[in-house]
């Protein structure tokens, strides 16, 4: 049962980072949105897309990965690229973001699915869950969201992974697609991944901490 409330934890811990430090976006946020992002993209490879290959044809399998790859720029439009870290402060709006929360809620929803199967996978997206989570907390608080909406909106961020994850489990016309929807959240999070690797670095230079936060990652990755 507790791996269902990882992602929660997770979510959680980005809450109380900002709230706690009360402080604007963190100094070293790349460098753990590399981690999280290489970190993610190991497991992926790792772990996740060799037991999808091995249940599905090689072409049907390319075909669901990059239906994923396409429905995640799909939500992106919708959410300014948040799931990997892009946010964009609106001082005084008055607007709730329901793009933004529709797009990431049905993001954390599928990443759910591939947990039951994969253990290892829950670790990835805490990894990936935490920076964002601090990210988007930072982005409701400084742009002045009244306390009940910003709760309402990460608790039901946050229940969106484990409530994926319990219906992959328990529903059986669900389990009778899983390998198929595994594949499409494996283009998702290849998307992801490789999209925070890409933007976390400044301006193309090389960056000696971001290089070992990502051999890190795919050390950890692999030996777990």
């Amino acid at each position: 049962m507790n791996k269902y409330l990882f992602p929660i934890y997770a979510v959680l811990i980005g809450y109380a980072f900002v709230y706690f430090t009360k402080q604007g976006k963190p100094k070293n946020i790349k460098l753990l949105l590399a981690f999280s992002g290489a970190f993610l993209l190991s497991l992926t490879i790792f772990d996740l897309l060799p037991e999808v290959y091995k249940q599905l044809d090689s072409k049907v399998t390319g075909l669901f990965i990059m239906s994923g790859i396409l429905i995640q720029i799909i939500l992106e439009f919708f959410s300014k690229g948040a799931e990997h870290g892009h946010v964009h402060i609106h001082k005084n709006s008055k607007l709730f973001p329901w793009a933004l929360f529709i797009s990431l809620c049905l993001h954390a929803f599928l990443e759910g699915f591939p947990i039951h199967q994969h253990n290892d996978m829950v670790l990835g997206i805490i990894v990936h869950k935490i920076p964002i989570a601090i990210l988007i907390t930072t982005y409701l608080v400084q742009s002045d969201f009244k306390s009940l909406q910003i709760i309402s909106f990460l608790t039901l961020f946050g229940i969106m992974t484990p409530l994926g994850t319990v219906i992959s489990n328990n529903v059986d016309m669900i389990s009778e697609y899983l390998v198929y929807i595994n594949a499409i959240v494996i283009g998702i999070f290849l998307h992801i991944s490789t999209t925070i690797l890409f933007e976390s670095g400044e301006g193309h230079k090389f960056n000696l901490n971001k290089i070992l936060a990502i051999i890190v990652a795919v050390g950890v990755a692999y030996f777990i």
